[in-house]
């Protein structure tokens, strides 16, 4: 066993990403020819029949691998780790039930929480409601703000607004293949650069790893991670921003966030992409 204090912030991350990588690459194998003897396929973009629904990778890795932290390294992931493998384990369930039972009837969040008003519940609704609620209650436990009660209560709200959007715009991203995965390799990357080195950022570490060599089978069609596996995505990139930012670049990202999400109800950002050489490249890399 190893103290944390002896440790350097960076070598810490390390130690996470890596270890999400080869519990990656142990778990995944097995956990796909499960899902395909279960006969759990969807089809893709394309028509292909392929299994679906197995981004609970990212929460299978994360319990293994934290449980190995807190073995070799006690108080590693602390506090801030069982929070976040307590989200991890409710959002992953929410995205699982859309991903086995949901319609695609119905699609967006506007065409969900329409025909809540009018009486009938779908997934996709059950997975809003559910992800806003877990953002309330994450901040609540979480809040160690040392502001003046007013700002306070704004950040509070700031943190909450975060988590819930970055949800769903991991799960906007999921309609190509490894187009969920680059976003959210993109926002680590950001994300990681501005945290200052906070320890907060350790569960980032681990998923991080763990996307890297899942993203793989994901950008060959092998696997779909479906609503599990982008929900999670979604929800370790809103709490690592919305527990390691700063004031001023975190209320940037949900300004980025809000425009995001009011450009993808007026254009549809498959079209968009496809439109643009730079990001239809950036899109189709590594795909086949």
């Amino acid at each position: 066993m190893f103290p944390v204090g002896d440790l350097h912030p960076a070598l810490l991350f390390f130690i996470n990403m890596l270890l999400g990588m080869l519990l990656t690459l142990l778990i995944t194998p097995p956990v796909l020819k499960m899902v395909r003897q279960a006969g759990f396929r969807r089809a893709n973009f394309k028509g292909d029949l392929i299994p679906a629904g197995v981004g609970f990778i990212f929460l299978l890795v994360f319990l293994t691998a934290s449980t190995l932290d807190y073995l070799l390294v006690p108080g590693l992931l602390g506090y801030t780790g069982i929070v976040f493998l307590m989200g991890l384990a409710v959002i992953t369930l929410l995205g699982l039930l859309d991903d086995l039972f949901g319609s695609r009837a119905v699609s967006g969040l506007k065409g969900h929480f329409k025909a809540l008003f009018k009486g009938k519940l779908t997934t996709g609704a059950l997975k809003a409601l559910g992800g806003g609620l877990l953002a309330v209650l994450i901040t609540l436990i979480g809040c160690r703000l040392e502001l003046a009660p007013p700002v306070a209560a704004i950040m509070m709200l700031v943190n909450i607004l975060i988590i819930t959007l970055s949800i769903n715009a991991i799960n906007l991203l999921d309609l190509r293949p490894g187009r969920a995965g680059k976003g959210f390799l993109l926002l680590a990357l950001t994300i990681t650069v501005f945290s200052g080195g906070a320890s907060s950022i350790l569960p980032l570490a681990l998923v991080t790893g763990s996307v890297l060599v899942y993203l793989w089978w994901d950008l060959k069609a092998r696997a779909m991670i479906g609503d599990a596996g982008s929900n999670a995505l979604g929800l370790t990139i809103g709490i690592a921003a919305a527990w390691s930012l700063d004031e001023v670049p975190k209320l940037i990202y949900l300004l980025f966030l809000i425009l995001f999400h009011l450009f993808t109800e007026k254009y549809s950002l498959t079209t968009v992409i496809a439109k643009h050489k730079f990001l239809d490249y950036l899109d189709k890399l590594g795909r086949g």
